[in-house]
């Protein structure tokens, strides 16, 4: 494939983990198609690594992968691929393949040719309205969530002196709580001012961040609460669009000025306001319904409303489901409602701290990154990450979320059912001081955590048996580490119809398909192409194949499926097909090392090949796993490295069985 250059930007509501796992997994999956990428980053310190207009100009593509504003437009007339954050961490290469297809329409493309229209599909933008309402809505969500998180804390604190310490009139009055407690509620009043504004800037641009600013005071006075900033936040961006279009008859090049200073403002600010003041008793009443059903539900249906939450949270670990949960406990604690964010923080934390009790419970069921991740999710998910939980949510899906929503569950319904109250949104146990029963949190978020961990074991521990004793990965980019997830054992990396069948214990003698003439040393090649035809045309010339290119495709299919790149500089492609008489081994020794993608990331110097006849009774997959095993022994790779002649190495194989 041609070094494409591809550029890209991505970012998440939260900023936290998100934005940094999509730009993983992108440039993982370039550097896997031997593609040129840069990935912006919008995270909740900044944008890093941006993009300059020299770098827009040389691109062939572009990928955004958000849910907040990240100014697309600056890639008009680039073939722009415009997703949800979470697709480039699910399918990082589909979406660059996107990117480049002939088919993926020029973004703005009239915009980007001096306004003069392009007749075809091109000028269509590549942004779905629903992508475009959720990327608003998560931008507006990413600007408030620190304001709530500082102004819920300081809230908070001033609550050490005691629970009426703010209040003039008690006697626990303390000056230095009230002072606290007055900056933290200004703090969190401008919830919806800002969540309001944001919204419409994303729609909008800077017009509309104005005009959403003025509309969500508006809504703020008229006590709409968050529904109301949302409703504004569209209202006030679109209002701005229509003004845009309404207005373009009038010249940019000499009121330009004019309409951003004044006409966008003041006609924008006039309307949008006007209309929010017009909608604020309905919203307002529907705000306030919401909220007093949800606080009656938390006191009268405490596990009705646990399970429901807990299921949303585990449901896309931070997609649109997960963040209409969270939402709502932000909206909450705006409002003084501390028990609410105690059981959405609870159901986040516990997916991750599941993943950790999983590997723990049956490690022999996970690969080496997976356990690794497993571990690394203690610390994530201690730190409100539930993103940590994606990779192995990935792997098995259909069961592996039902189990996590049932952990969390449990942990969202304890924490209802004693009255637990969280006033952050934000910061896992690092707020446990914060909390009104820390303990007692703790181990119900605990209790959840191995019930969905335990879950999880059973369900690895019957996909290990069902594969034969070999790991199932999901293949891929481990999200966590950020390392290849190809499987732990070189017996993972079989293909998929090799590992159904294959036994737990193999003892195959491979000496019976190897003999000094399937041997060849100091073999030069200068790519993988190089080597799997060369297998392919020693395979003709010994016999045991009828067609060389027949032998190659299969190599090169079996590639496609998933690398057999090893560790150590090992690879063990293979091709199945019937024009292979018998089922064989040949071994390649390189002159020098070839690019493989393998497991550790190191070239291949040494290639263990297999040919199988299509109607093989099986009794290949025994020597497939027997392979497998050897490789695991240090002492039999060191000794495979160092063998000189054909000879030491059929004796090699001949004194070692698997």
């Amino acid at each position: 494939m041609a070094n494409y250059k591809i550029i890209g930007a991505t970012g998440c509501a939260t900023g936290i983990a998100h934005t940094y796992m999509a730009q993983e997994a992108l440039e993982q999956a370039a550097k896997k198609m031997k593609m040129t990428i840069k990935i912006e980053t919008h995270g909740q310190t900044g944008i890093e690594h941006a993009l300059t207009q020299e770098e827009i100009a040389a691109a062939d593509a572009v990928v955004v992968a958000s849910d907040i504003d990240v100014d697309a437009d600056r890639f008009a007339g680039k073939k722009v691929v415009i997703v949800p954050v979470a697709r480039a961490i699910r399918e990082p290469e589909k979406l660059i393949e996107k990117a480049l297809s002939a088919g993926t329409p020029i973004y703005k493309a009239n915009e980007a040719t001096g306004g003069k229209q392009v007749k075809s599909a091109s000028s269509v933008t590549n942004e779905s309205v629903v992508t475009k309402i959720y990327t608003s809505l998560m931008n507006g969500v990413s600007h408030m969530l620190p304001l709530v998180v500082a102004g819920g804390v300081l809230i908070a604190v001033s609550f050490f002196w005691g629970i009426y310490s703010a209040d003039p009139k008690s006697s626990q009055y303390n000056q230095f709580a009230y002072i606290l407690n007055t900056i933290g509620s200004t703090t969190m009043n401008l919830m919806v001012p800002v969540l309001c504004a944001y919204i419409a800037e994303a729609i909008s641009k800077r017009s509309g961040l104005i005009v959403g600013f003025a509309t969500g005071m508006i809504a703020y006075n008229y006590g709409t609460g968050f529904i109301g900033a949302i409703v504004g936040g569209y209202l006030a961006g679109y209002v701005v669009i229509l003004l845009q279009k309404l207005l373009k008859p009038i010249p940019d090049k000499e009121f330009r000025g004019l309409k951003a200073i004044f006409l966008y403002p003041v006609l924008g600010v006039l309307i949008s306001g006007l209309i929010m003041y017009l909608i604020s008793t309905p919203v307002k009443t529907a705000n306030v319904g919401m909220m007093d059903f949800l606080k009656g539900m938390q006191n009268a249906d405490p596990i009705i409303l646990g399970i429901i939450i807990g299921c949303m949270c585990a449901f896309d670990f931070g997609g649109p489901v997960n963040k209409a949960a969270y939402l709502t406990g932000t909206a909450l604690l705006a409002q003084g409602n501390y028990y609410f964010m105690a059981g959405v923080s609870a159901a986040c934390i516990a997916p991750p701290l599941a993943t950790g009790f999983a590997v723990l419970m049956n490690s022999k069921a996970y690969s080496k990154n997976e356990r690794s991740a497993g571990y690394v999710n203690f610390l994530l998910g201690s730190t409100h990450i539930t993103e940590g939980a994606i990779p192995f949510a990935a792997k098995n899906p259909f069961l592996n979320i039902p189990a996590f929503m049932v952990g969390s569950s449990i942990a969202a319904v304890l924490s209802y059912m004693f009255k637990i109250s969280d006033p952050a949104p934000h910061g896992g146990f690092i707020i446990l001081p914060l909390v009104n029963h820390p303990f007692l949190w703790v181990l119900f978020i605990l209790i959840g955590s191995i019930a969905s961990g335990a879950l999880l074991a059973m369900i690895a521990g019957r996909q290990y048996k069902k594969h034969g004793g070999v790991v199932e990965s999901a293949g891929g980019m481990d999200l966590i580490t950020g390392t290849s997830s190809i499987a732990e054992t070189p017996s993972e990396n079989l293909s998929e119809e090799h590992q159904a069948t294959a036994k737990e214990e193999t003892s195959s003698d491979l000496s019976e398909i190897l003999n000094r003439r399937n041997v060849f040393l100091n073999v030069t090649a200068k790519d993988q192409q190089e080597v799997l035809h060369y297998l392919a045309n020693q395979a003709v010339n010994l016999g045991l194949a009828s067609s060389a290119s027949l032998v190659y495709d299969k190599y090169v299919k079996r590639e496609h499926e998933g690398s057999t790149g090893m560790e150590n500089g090992i690879a063990i492609p293979h091709a199945q097909d019937n024009t292979i008489k018998q089922s064989s081994m040949l071994i390649v020794k390189l002159k020098d090392p070839v690019d493989w993608n393998t497991f550790d990331g190191k070239p291949v110097d040494m290639i263990i090949s297999f040919l199988i006849p299509q109607k093989d009774n099986g009794s290949h997959l025994n020597y497939l796993s027997s392979t497998a095993k050897l490789l695991m022994h240090q002492d039999f790779v060191d000794q495979l490295k160092v063998s000189q002649t054909s000879d030491q190495i059929v004796e090699l194989f001949k004194q070692y069985k698997a």
